[in-house]
């Protein structure tokens, strides 16, 4: 019984502190916030923040792997099936909906002061095995041309990433997944909403067709 108090007051304090951390990486970088604020701001001693941290570094990496490990979990179905095909809108739904249940967690991963870096380990986190899913749809790009594409498709990602998290994740994580697959595989034509691959398929047909 005793365990079990002491876990849970463990798992208050941490969201304490964890709650202050982010409310104060909204608003300056994290190299300009102290240990002395934080305490002050989640009502705990400077003691209590260093049983569970070394310092204010500790705690945002203990944050992101917190979250790397659901994230895990959330897309570990795809990754131990051999035979699924691993596209840019299942990690990218994966990945949004990650971040929605972990919201607090969106400061510091895509905030104007979160880690950018993290937000593209996210990203990346399905990297091989989604190459490895072009390579099989594209036969005719090089391994080169598929590497740099998911680059660009990566970075996509980050920014409408960002998007979402500005106007307070309200269109459903699915739906924003699919527009930015949409966006990859339609280019410019996803504005008006024409599908450049019928375009190609038109001229195509239209350059074989009798004058």
């Amino acid at each position: 019984m005793k365990k079990f108090k002491n876990d849970h007051r463990t798992r208050v304090t941490k969201l304490l502190i964890r709650k202050a951390f982010t409310h104060l990486l909204k608003q300056k970088p994290i190299q300009s916030i102290s240990i002395k604020e934080l305490c002050e701001l989640a009502g705990i001693n400077r003691g209590t923040f260093y049983t569970h941290y070394t310092d204010i570094y500790d705690l945002r990496s203990q944050m992101e792997e917190e979250m790397l490990q659901d994230f895990e979990k959330a897309l570990a179905p795809l990754f131990s099936n051999e035979q699924e095909q691993l596209t840019p809108v299942k990690i990218t739904a994966g990945v949004f909906q990650c971040l929605k249940e972990n919201s607090d967690l969106c400061t510091v991963t895509l905030g104007d002061y979160g880690d950018k870096a993290f937000a593209l380990k996210l990203i990346n986190m399905g990297r091989e095995k989604c190459i490895t899913s072009y390579s099989g749809y594209f036969k005719n790009a090089s391994a080169k041309e598929i590497e740099y594409f998911y680059a660009f498709a990566s970075a996509g990602c980050i920014g409408l990433l960002q998007k979402w998290l500005e106007e307070g994740m309200v269109t459903p994580a699915q739906q924003v997944a699919e527009m930015a697959e949409d966006m990859m595989y339609r280019g410019i034509g996803f504005l008006n909403g024409t599908d450049t691959r019928e375009l190609d398929a038109r001229k195509e047909h239209e350059g074989k067709t009798p004058g």
